[in-house]
């Protein structure tokens, strides 16, 4: 996602813990992991990838847009996300690695860095797991069990879980 008309100046730790917030509150909505993300001075890519069936990308990404254009005022995000959906080939264990690492070198690529562990402004939102890093040596093994995990326990919830029926609001009839 880029900033309206590339603008700059907004990229700073505050950001980066907003925007980790953000994607924090996304994810438990929506039912998401966000394996790697980078933050650039004007413009940010991440991945995220559902746990549920019921996992909805787009809901996550229009709350994203939608917070995150008030913290980073006065700059905005441009009107129209470029998204791209993972191919069968890219959603395989190695390649989609392969993705998250071509996001991690951004600011390599950029050259503001020359390590991707030294930028300041990329990692990863998994639920429950705040300092996993997606930079660091053990990350893809204990990533790809936590994923296991969360899709295990998604799973036995939907299992489990009875539909409830939303009461009428109040002042409505309930046999409409």
């Amino acid at each position: 996602m880029a900033t309206l008309d590339r603008q700059t100046g907004w990229l700073n730790t505050a950001l980066h813990q907003t925007f980790r917030e953000l994607m924090l509150h996304a994810a438990a909505r929506e039912g998401l992991f966000c394996p790697a993300y980078c933050l650039m001075p004007d413009h940010l890519h991440l991945i995220w990838m559902g746990l549920r069936v019921d996992s909805d990308h787009q809901n996550g990404m229009t709350f994203l847009r939608t917070h995150l254009n008030r913290a980073l005022a006065p700059a905005r995000l441009q009107p129209q996300a470029h998204d791209h959906v993972l191919g069968e080939a890219e959603r395989q264990r190695n390649s989609f690695a392969a993705t998250c690492a071509y996001i991690l070198h951004n600011p390599v690529r950029a050259g503001f860095v020359t390590h991707p562990r030294d930028w300041p402004y990329s990692g990863a939102v998994l639920p429950g797991v705040p300092r996993l890093h997606p930079c660091a040596d053990n990350y893809w093994p204990l990533f790809w069990q936590l994923y296991e995990r969360a899709l295990q326990a998604a799973t036995r919830l939907q299992v489990r879980a009875p539909r409830l029926v939303r009461p009428p609001a109040a002042g409505s009839n309930p046999n409409l």
